[in-house]
């Protein structure tokens, strides 16, 4: 009865021990990658990989397009900075 409950051990912790081991190796990668470049004047946020972008600002529009590039300006309000515009994005399936 020993000898079994011994030998079960030895198997959880050696699966443990794989299991820890695999985890470690696999490194995380960002789903996707945003450039948002913003100079005075107009701002562009753009969609480097892995998803695509819409203007939400007044909600969902079915009729719009996602693209992988956005871009927004805006006026002077005054006090040299603008509001900013509320940006949708969506997640795109790997190929």
């Amino acid at each position: 009865m020993r000898r079994s409950a011994m030998g079960k051990l030895t198997v959880a912790v050696a699966l443990v021990a794989a299991g820890w081991g695999v985890g470690r190796a696999q490194t995380t990668t960002p789903d996707f990658e945003v450039i948002v470049d913003a100079p005075v004047g107009e701002t562009r946020i753009e969609c480097v990989r892995g998803c695509r972008l819409s203007w939400i600002e007044r909600g969902l529009n079915p009729g719009a397009n996602a693209s992988p590039t956005f871009t927004f300006a805006c006026s002077n309000t005054g006090d040299g900075r603008c509001s900013s515009a509320r940006v949708g994005g969506w997640i795109e399936p790997k190929k």
